[in-house]
């Protein structure tokens, strides 16, 4: 199955959850799209499932293999819950950190920036968006790329960092502290459903 491509806010209203952050795609007409888009019939336990693993999916943007494939890395951590391990390995992808890091509006822009080779990690030119990044690595903007404009203009609406990553305003460059904590990422998404989900 692709990447999703199409209008995330039709997307976003269909899941009732804000993919982009932020909570705009909902502020207008917070029902599903469609004919019958306010009308919906109550979710079966399976549809309720379904739909939180759709939710992180299209949040991250992955494909269902990609998805699928973290996931099971996950199962294989031994210390802590299967769930939390999940979450933990997709907030430490290269173009989620850039994301965080301001310098790209959206994932998707951020996973733009890391494809057209405009992102180094620890010195290294980083073209991956998978890439695993590990707590104390530097991700930074190439030296020929820091004066983009969609780089300067992402960096100024940049309002709040999450703690785990510190950013260099002089030389233009983040560092993952630490792993994050539960709470400080989707602190509304249940993620003992998706490990349900699979595991049914």
């Amino acid at each position: 199955m692709a990447r999703y491509t199409g209008p995330s806010w039709k997307k976003a209203r269909r899941l009732n959850y804000s993919i982009l952050g932020g909570e705009k795609e909902l502020a207008k007409r917070p029902y599903a799209p469609g004919q019958h888009g306010q009308g919906r019939k109550k979710i079966t336990e399976y549809g309720t499932q379904l739909q939180e693993k759709q939710r992180v999916r299209y949040v991250y943007g992955l494909t269902e293999k990609q998805f699928r494939k973290t996931f099971d890395e996950a199962k294989k951590i031994k210390t802590g819950k299967q769930g939390v391990n999940f979450l933990f390995l997709l907030e430490s992808r290269l173009d989620n950190l850039v994301y965080r890091a301001g310098f790209a509006r959206t994932r998707q822009q951020a996973r733009q920036l890391v494809t057209h080779g405009h992102i180094t990690l620890d010195g290294h030119k980083a073209d991956i968006p998978s890439i695993r990044v590990k707590p104390g690595q530097v991700i930074s903007i190439k030296e020929s790329s820091k004066k983009l404009t969609i780089i300067a203009e992402a960096l100024e609406a940049q309002v709040v960092r999450q703690p785990y990553v510190e950013y260099d305003e002089e030389k233009m460059e983040a560092k993952y502290l630490r792993l994050p904590e539960r709470e400080e990422i989707l602190p509304d998404i249940k993620e003992n459903l998706i490990v349900e989900f699979y595991n049914r």
